[in-house]
């Protein structure tokens, strides 16, 4: 198979359920979203693996999320079979198992008294990159949502992910033995 089809030279592209539309349409925009922040993660974990093995497979479960997070996008309520909706939904218990990552690493964590800037070392400057990405895709999805294109668990999880790569990113920095930087307010 090749990789390339040319099926997309005109500026259109498929969705999951073979409708076409406009590259530049809402759901390809989150889709692009998602995409850049599973290549964020990626390079995060590549920081971590050595750094808190652990956390490397979080992240690498975490991107293989992000592809069913894709799949429920790229497969719109409205227009798509049961069969495809069935393949593509994104099931809601994944959320819970953020939440219990975020309070495990939260337990190890001093308490947060000051803001903080993106810092403390590679690994932790990373993740705090994609927690920025996983927020516009956050913001990518919202619409999508509120429009009924697709469900509301996938926006849910967005929102948690970018409040587990906070919290990584703090124990990242945590396990370098790196101090994280304090925002100073401007005279």
């Amino acid at each position: 198979m090749k990789i390339y089809t040319k099926t997309g030279d005109k500026g259109t592209s498929s969705l999951y359920t073979g409708e076409r539309r406009a590259k530049d349409d809402a759901t390809f925009a989150a889709l692009g979203d998602v995409d850049e922040l599973n290549s964020a993660i990626g390079v995060a974990g590549e920081h971590v693996r050595g750094l808190d093995p652990s956390m490397a497979l979080q992240l690498a479960t975490i991107q293989s999320r992000l592809l069913d997070v894709g799949s429920a996008v790229a497969t719109p309520l409205a227009s798509a079979s049961e069969a495809k909706l069935r393949r593509a939904a994104f099931d809601p218990a994944h959320t819970p198992l953020l939440e219990a990552w975020i309070d495990e690493a939260s337990a190890e964590l001093p308490p947060l008294t000051n803001f903080i800037l993106p810092s403390g070392g590679h690994a932790a400057a990373a993740l705090h990159l994609a927690r920025s990405v996983c927020r516009r895709a956050e913001r990518a999805v919202v619409p999508l949502v509120g429009a009924g294109a697709t469900d509301e668990a996938v926006g849910v999880y967005l929102n948690r992910l970018s409040d587990y790569l906070f919290t990584a990113a703090r124990l990242a920095a945590k396990r370098a033995g790196a101090e994280e930087t304090v925002y100073k307010k401007g005279a």
